[in-house]
This record gives structure tokens, sequence and C-alpha cells, in this order.
């Protein structure tokens, strides 16, 4: 059995999971990660799974045309060690190109990685939240600044707090 990475797209209609899943699982396949969404009125999966990889991309056949289908071989599972603790990052503001970017890299500077990230548009208000993991070396006030400045000259407003266990 490979590690396999499936992805599907397409406009949203009733049943998308039912017959992706079906299908994988008429082929014994174990559904292991996924993640699944609607964007925009289309609807965005990925699953990681166990199976065989021509026996799952022939049974996902029937579905293309309509929908955007990739099976991919994954490599070794490379196990995710947490770098330190885990802290909320949200974003709010006016919509404008460039905030997932700018707001990242301050993340990224402080040596800092993320675990999940959403955003979503209603309206003009652009809204972002994020898991973030932060090591025990990051120096949070210095983050928290970058954050305040970048904020700042985004015209949005960004709160990073510690993660309740509940939340993640």
């Amino acid at each position: 059995m490979s590690q396999l990475a499936v992805t599907v797209i397409g406009p949203d209609r009733p049943g998308i999971i039912a017959d992706v899943t079906e299908a994988l699982a008429g082929t014994g396949v174990n559904l292991e990660d996924s993640t699944m969404t609607l964007l925009r009125g289309h609807f965005a999966m990925m699953i990681v799974c166990a199976g065989p990889f021509d026996p799952v991309k022939a049974a996902l056949e029937p579905l293309r045309g309509e929908l955007v289908i990739t099976v991919r071989t994954m490599g070794p599972e490379h196990e995710h060690a947490p770098i330190g603790a885990p802290y909320m990052l949200s974003v709010h503001g006016a919509d404008r190109p460039g905030i997932v970017a700018a707001v990242t890299r301050m993340i990224a500077a402080a040596g800092g990685t993320i675990t999940d990230l959403a955003t979503r548009l209603s309206g003009g208000l652009y809204v972002l939240t994020a898991e973030v993991e932060l090591p025990p070396t990051a120096e949070l006030e210095t983050l928290d600044r970058a954050l305040e400045i970048t904020a700042e000259e985004l015209g949005v407003g960004v709160t990073l707090r510690p993660a309740e266990s509940d939340e993640l």
C-alpha cells in the first residue's frame, strides 16, 4: 500500500464527499487525514490515505470532468514534532492583497510554523484564523510589535494569543 495524496476541486453540489469516499472505500483505502471546505461556491478536499495507486486513480475516473482530481504518491511520512507552544492568530479588516503574505512572514521570521490556516471574505471584511506554533526562543514582545506594525500598514486588526487545549 502506498501513501497517497488525493485532491478534489469543483463546483459544490450535494454528494461530492459521499461520491469520492465511496469510490475510495471500494478500493480498500483507509482515509487517514483530510480537510474539506467550501471556497466561493467550490468544494475543495485534500485527503491523505493508504491504498493502491492505480486502483484509486481508476476508481475516481468517473468523477473527473465535473471535478478536478489529482492522485499522487507521497514520500515517507514526516512526523510533525511540535516546535513550541501553540497560539491562535486572528486577523480581520478590509480586504486587500498581501494580508496573508505579510502576516505569515512575521510568524516565519520569529521561527514559528503555521499548522492550520483559514481565510474568509465576507462582503468587504477579510478574516484570517491560524493555529501557530512558536519556539521557546521566540521573543513574543518583538513578534507582537512586528505584527502590530504590519497590521497598521495593512489597515487590519491582529491578535496573537496562547491557544487553549480545546481550541486545537
